[in-house]
């Protein structure tokens, strides 16, 4: 018998993406939230892109920004992810959801409590299974991600990224000071080490590794000392551009696992 269940996420940055996709190719019905000025930096493969192109597809699966909550359902008939501006989970009271995920992975709660769905489930450090959410889902790298919590708490976010070709920190290009950003190149181009591929606030941001810039942040947006404004591969690979991480398909299975657990027994 078909799980015909409406799943609600927060979020349509990396993460939420990658399990809206496998949420979806697994037949949910997926409604994705989103803020005004959503800032993702994987965005060839976030959908929270739709806010600035109306549309995007990712490894196949289309979404599209709706304006009205009318227009939900028409999509789902269509085989499209709706995209709405609701940072406030209004559409909450309207679609009454079996599940709402919170896939922002932020570093405490937004707001989300156990009651708001019959099933809620949160992605990483900042909510404590059993209190705040159903069940949380492990998003460090490591021997425990993609681990389902029915009790406690996500391990501490360690700000380390993953290791890629031996790369880690390095990786990542980060705000030198406040300001704007203003990239020079754009989501994969070619940079070398030691090229200055951005600037803030007219400081520039050095590559510290040469590698295809696999994220970066849309230019014109107020960003923070230290934050996170894009991440170069240096595997040198097109393809990684466009498909989903490794960490968002073991998320999204694990998110999976968490709502058949309940509504498949």
């Amino acid at each position: 018998m078909k799980l015909d269940l409406v799943v609600l996420i927060k979020g349509a940055g990396e993460m939420a993406s990658g399990v809206a996709w496998r949420l979806f190719n697994s037949g949910f019905k997926v409604v994705m939230t989103e803020a005004p000025r959503p800032l993702a930096v994987r965005r060839a493969v976030s959908y929270s892109e739709v806010l600035y192109t109306g549309s995007k597809v990712v490894e196949g699966v289309e979404a599209r920004l709706v304006d009205d909550p009318d227009q939900v359902a028409p999509l789902w008939e269509q085989g499209v992810i709706p995209v709405v501006v609701d940072p406030k989970l209004t559409l909450l009271e309207r679609l009454r959801p079996p599940v709402l995920l919170e896939a922002t992975v932020a570093k405490r709660n937004t707001g989300i409590r156990m009651d708001m769905a019959p099933l809620v489930i949160a992605l990483g450090p900042g909510y404590q299974a059993g209190v705040d959410a159903h069940f949380v889902v492990e998003t460090n790298r490591g021997h425990n991600l993609g681990r389902i919590y029915s009790q406690g708490r996500a391990e501490p976010n360690t700000g380390i990224p993953g290791t890629i070709a031996g790369k880690s920190w390095e990786r990542v290009l980060r705000a030198p000071t406040n300001g704007v950003f203003q990239p020079r190149f754009d989501l994969g181009d070619m940079v070398e080490q030691g090229q200055v591929v951005a600037t803030v606030a007219e400081e520039p941001v050095v590559a510290l590794v040469g590698g295809i810039l696999r994220g970066l942040l849309r230019g014109g947006v107020d960003v923070v000392m230290d934050q996170k404004l894009g991440d170069v591969d240096p595997r040198g690979e097109m393809e990684f551009l466009h498909t989903i991480s490794e960490k968002a398909r073991c998320i999204g299975g694990s998110v999976l696992e968490a709502i058949l657990r309940v509504y498949n027994r």
